[in-house]
């Protein structure tokens, strides 16, 4: 199949997905973890999927505790505090409150696991998925990924840039090793350096208001508009879908999915219930996965080999296929990776659940003032970054129906 006729139109099809998702951010509700908009949002690009040809789309709802995924800051946070005034006391109390508190951090934001989500309210997620069928037999399947859901806003980056947010995060946990350090100090060192050490102590005070100021770093009862992140990377699938309808293209023996998966900003909530709950239905044929995260920087577009913090290994050909992609485009493409601090994509879900997958995203991690600001609006969406990574996925269709990486 040569799909050129629709890579043409690329500025074509970045006009729609600026009109709709402005349309989505403008008249539809907050899309917060777990909320009403998150669920409006799935059963509004359902419809889009019905009417771009796919069968069985559905809405289907799963459990979760959205508040946890940055509520380990109360715990760690507490932690410290305990742990400071417990180094005074019993420098042993401190050694085991820092681990304990770094040890939540590392788990719940590191690793994206469940540890303390029980601690918070249930709420329903959403996710809303659909295939469209070729004519003809199915022998290799293609899914596009995005996320509908919308991130709480991150305060301090509002008002110091990513910048001043970083600084903020790095002084915490350098106080938190600093308490860890003394406490280990002033065991093995005993009582003829206490003198000393409760000196150094005190000076621990200067990360009391650093601390204090994480318990606000992220404000639950504003969620931003999302613009960027991440109803752009939700509408390379659906601009795919529209612009094979225009053209009256077929496909013979690629299906091809589109799912999106809600509460990422949760911890991959939604793709992790999505994924238990189908993974296993797409061993028949070669199912490639990509998941499209915040598609806004063309100077950054960029393939993921590891994901969720460096933590997961995407699949190579998966992602070697879009880099060719691009290659063949002269588009400007990178390999990199989602770093350590850098949280994750929905990607990484699909490849823990053992899924061909990768991730996409077109954002510097020296994050841009929009990230998870109330400036992710329409207006900060990027047509010539939207249409480069929208050709570039349908030749990726185009090179995976005519059989590559299979």
């Amino acid at each position: 199949m040569n799909l050129k006729s629709i890579i043409d139109k690329k500025d074509k099809y970045a006009d729609y997905m600026i009109e709709d998702i402005t349309h989505i951010c403008n008249n539809l509700p907050k899309r917060g973890p777990g909320s009403e908009g998150e669920k409006l949002s799935c059963e509004y690009m359902g419809e889009i999927m019905k009417d771009l040809g796919c069968v069985d789309v559905k809405v289907e709802p799963f459990k979760e505790n959205p508040g946890s995924f940055y509520g380990w800051i109360y715990f760690t946070i507490t932690f410290c505090f305990i742990a400071f005034a417990a180094y005074f006391l019993n420098p042993i109390v401190s050694i085991i409150c820092i681990i304990l508190g770094l040890g939540i951090c590392v788990l719940q934001f590191g690793l994206y696991k469940k540890f303390v989500d029980k601690v918070f309210k249930e709420k329903t997620g959403h996710n809303v998925a659909g295939f469209k069928k070729p004519t003809g037999e199915v022998k290799r399947r293609i899914i596009f990924n995005g996320h509908p859901d919308a991130a709480w806003e991150w305060p301090f980056k509002y008002k110091f840039t990513y910048l001043g947010f970083d600084i903020h995060m790095i002084v915490c946990f350098i106080g938190a090793l600093y308490v860890l350090v003394l406490s280990i100090l002033k065991i093995a060192l005993g009582a003829e350096y206490y003198g000393v050490l409760t000196t150094c102590g005190r000076w621990g005070l200067i990360f009391v208001p650093f601390w204090f100021g994480l318990y606000f770093m992220w404000n639950k009862k504003r969620v931003v508009d999302g613009a960027n992140d991440n109803l752009s990377g939700c509408y390379m699938g659906l601009a795919i879908l529209k612009a094979l309808k225009d053209e009256g293209i077929e496909l013979e023996n690629t299906e091809i999915g589109v799912v999106l998966t809600g509460s990422e900003e949760a911890g991959l909530r939604g793709a992790k219930a999505w994924c238990e709950a189908h993974k296993d239905e797409f061993n028949d044929v070669p199912t490639f996965v990509y998941s499209y995260d915040t598609i806004t920087q063309n100077e950054h577009l960029s393939v993921n080999y590891r994901d969720l913090n460096a933590t997961v290994k995407t699949d190579k050909e998966v992602g070697d296929l879009f880099y060719e992609a691009c290659q063949e485009l002269g588009i400007p493409c990178g390999k990199g990776m989602v770093p350590p601090l850098g949280g994750a994509t929905d990607s990484a879900a699909f490849a823990q659940a053992g899924m061909r997958s990768t991730g996409i995203t077109a954002l510097n991690h020296a994050l841009p003032d929009f990230y998870h600001t109330r400036l992710d609006t329409p207006d900060a969406l990027n047509k010539s970054c939207l249409a480069d990574c929208f050709a570039a996925s349908v030749k990726v269709l185009e090179m995976f129906d005519n059989g590559a990486k299979q």
